[in-house]
């Protein structure tokens, strides 16, 4: 398996070691076909699809002819409902439907697998030892920010059980906190800076290598 070196550094921005990189997830030619064809599908999904609009069937009234066919010098109209008339239905409105883009398994590892890559070529990507806080804290986890020298929108992909640092980190608007189970290609690609903690640098790689 081919590895590539990247320093690991600690909370206060000192380097705490050296991980090694497997280049199937981190070293690939990215693929920006792939990469849009995910995130439209996830943007899709979290679409509601509840919009609704009436037809000139479903509005209330409109039951008789306004006014006799002909003899008034006016164009003869059928219902006040219909679509030009104030309170009419509407023409092709919006309808309850399902926007999901089907997706598979194979493109959406892909696309994981090229959105690292992507940030791990352009030197957007950190490591850290851990993201263990003793105790919830905004002002530690400003504290650790400056320690990285992260500027920006930043995501930091963390242990499921990294409770204090969700805890810490959720008041800074610029910062996206998310679990390694629910890492996806939007919230690896949305940001300026990548932050990866051991542990979910060590379970990414084993779920995509």
């Amino acid at each position: 398996m081919a590895t590539l070196k990247k320093d690991i550094k600690d909370l206060k921005g000192k380097k705490a070691g050296s991980a090694e990189l497997d280049e199937a997830v981190f070293a690939i030619e990215p693929n920006v076909h792939i990469m849009h064809h995910v995130v439209r599908a996830q943007l899709a999904e979290a679409r509601q699809g509840t919009h609704s609009s009436k037809t000139r069937s479903q509005v209330r009234g409109g039951g008789r002819k306004p006014y006799r066919q002909k003899g008034t010098g006016r164009a003869r109209q059928g219902s006040i409902r219909a679509p030009h008339y104030r309170g009419g239905g509407v023409v092709f409105g919006p309808h309850p439907r399902s926007y999901t883009i089907k997706v598979n398994r194979k493109e959406v590892k892909l696309a994981l697998r090229s959105a690292l890559s992507a940030k791990q070529a352009v030197d957007s990507l950190l490591i850290i030892d851990n993201a263990d806080f003793e105790k919830p804290s905004t002002k530690a986890a400003v504290e650790v920010l400056k320690a990285l020298k992260i500027e920006g929108r930043v995501t930091f992909v963390v242990s499921d059980d990294d409770v204090n640092a969700f805890l810490s980190f959720r008041n800074i608007p610029t910062v996206r906190m998310i679990p390694v189970a629910e890492v996806n290609v939007y919230d690896l690609l949305d940001n300026k800076t990548l932050v990866l903690t051991k542990s979910a640098l060590s379970r990414i790689e084993e779920i995509l290598a």
